[in-house]
């Protein structure tokens, strides 16, 4: 079996990056299983997806039951009940004002189609995005992209019409008022109202090195978006579904609940690992769009749909997104113990989140690639941890019914590796 494994493993593009070059085989709650009989606890959850833990057996029962009723209803046929039945869990849930909502696949789909309903509404074509921020590997996307250059490395000319303007990141000393000052310059410079579709921006920066946008922030965007006459995108492909300790972190209590987008994309958690996105918005907006200039072969694929209803239940009725925010406050009190400690030797810089959505940045001290280093120390030690960003930043993202005990696990186990490598 590990023969044929290593000489398949050839015929998989290299384009591929990865973490380990194991073989995963199964997954139940926070830990997974590899072929060669390996256990580990998985602070990645697939990059923030299966925020119910794996195999939840609830989700797990609903996608086998709708296994014997329809897999596929193509949505440009006709409408499938389990769409609807997920429509009606997500409405009365969503930021104030979105009521009208479209089904994809992946979040990269999701953004693009935000794109182009906001391009349809307004009738202008620039788009302002945030820098750090990750919005997919599509074309469109691609361009709106900004957390490293490799995902754009040899694909141009990228699209025209993206303009890029300062995330505030604190550590780096970006501001809000830093970060309002450049987006203000970028209109007296380069663009002008007349042009400008949307604002799209991550509340807390993703692959850019899971950087929450400061209380403030948002509010000040929505308030100068409405300003320019363009729409406010908010991305919460990564962050949504309790992600942060919220259901989106954009209409949160850290965020004042009043950000109010006028549109909001969604995926990644949303369905406990079926693909699955979607792009809520205001009916006004939606409609801009005439039939036919949305859709997709695989467009709220019914199976992930019944998956998607039960994880809704799920989250709420297990109280996961309480959970999130209680274990995201544990685990960053643990980080922050083995920052302040001997163990860290000072090359801890900055620990930050919401929920359980964590970010440890290293200092300019650090040898450089010790984000890669220690997610290797991290697995031989039995944890799953990845690195993201420009800079020095490990990510830890568990599931959202995590332990205690595993947070602690997790910890000592962060801990230790650290101390192997320092």
């Amino acid at each position: 079996m590990s023969a044929f494994n290593n000489a398949t493993k050839s015929h998989i593009a290299r384009g591929i990056g990865r973490l380990t070059d194991l073989v995963f085989t199964s997954g139940k709650g926070s830990y997974v299983e590899t072929s060669c009989g390996k256990r580990l606890l998985d602070f990645t959850t697939g990059i923030g997806v299966v925020n119910t833990g794996h195999c939840h057996p609830r989700v797990v029962a609903a996608a086998k039951k709708q296994l014997d009723n329809v897999i596929h209803s193509q949505v440009n046929i006709g409408y499938h009940d389990k769409m609807l039945e997920l429509t009606e869990m997500l409405l009365p849930n969503l930021p104030k004002g979105l009521d009208t909502v479209y089904y994809g696949t992946t979040g990269a789909e999701a953004v693009e189609n935000s794109v182009k309903v906001a391009r349809a509404y307004t009738g202008k074509h620039a788009v302002v995005v945030f820098r750090g921020g990750y919005h997919g590997r599509t074309f469109g996307t691609m361009a709106m992209t900004t957390s490293s250059r490799i995902y754009r490395q040899k694909f141009g000319p990228l699209i025209p019409g993206i303009h890029v303007t300062p995330f505030p990141y604190e550590y780096h000393g970006i501001t809000t008022d830093v970060a309002m000052a450049e987006l203000e310059q970028l209109f007296k410079d380069t663009l002008h109202e007349d042009d400008v579709a949307a604002f799209v921006i991550e509340p807390v920066l993703g692959e850019g090195g899971y950087v929450p946008a400061p209380a403030n922030f948002l509010k000040k965007v929505r308030e100068f978006a409405n300003s320019k006459g363009a729409l406010m995108i908010c991305d919460e492909v990564q962050t949504g579904f309790g992600r942060t300790g919220s259901l989106f972190a954009c209409d949160s209590e850290f965020y004042g609940r009043d950000v109010c987008p006028d549109i909001l994309t969604m995926a990644k958690g949303i369905a406990s690992g079926f693909p699955l996105s979607g792009v809520a918005m205001r009916r006004e907006i939606a409609d801009a769009c005439d039939p036919g200039m949305l859709g997709g072969t695989y467009a709220g694929n019914a199976l992930a749909c019944a998956a998607a209803v039960e994880t809704q239940k799920v989250l709420h009725e297990e109280n996961m997104i309480e959970n999130s925010a209680k274990m995201g406050a544990r685990l960053r009190d643990n980080l922050h113990n083995i920052q302040n400690s001997a163990t860290s030797n000072g090359l801890i810089g900055d620990v930050r989140g919401l929920g359980l959505m964590t970010g440890v940045e290293f200092t300019a001290e650090a040898e450089p690639g010790i984000k890669a280093k220690l997610s290797q120390e991290c697995l031989k030690e039995g944890l799953l941890v990845l690195g993201c960003s420009t800079y020095e930043v490990v990510r830890l993202v568990p599931p959202l019914n995590i332990t205690e005990e595993d947070i602690d696990v997790a910890s000592e186990k962060f801990e230790k590796a650290l101390k192997n490598i320092i």
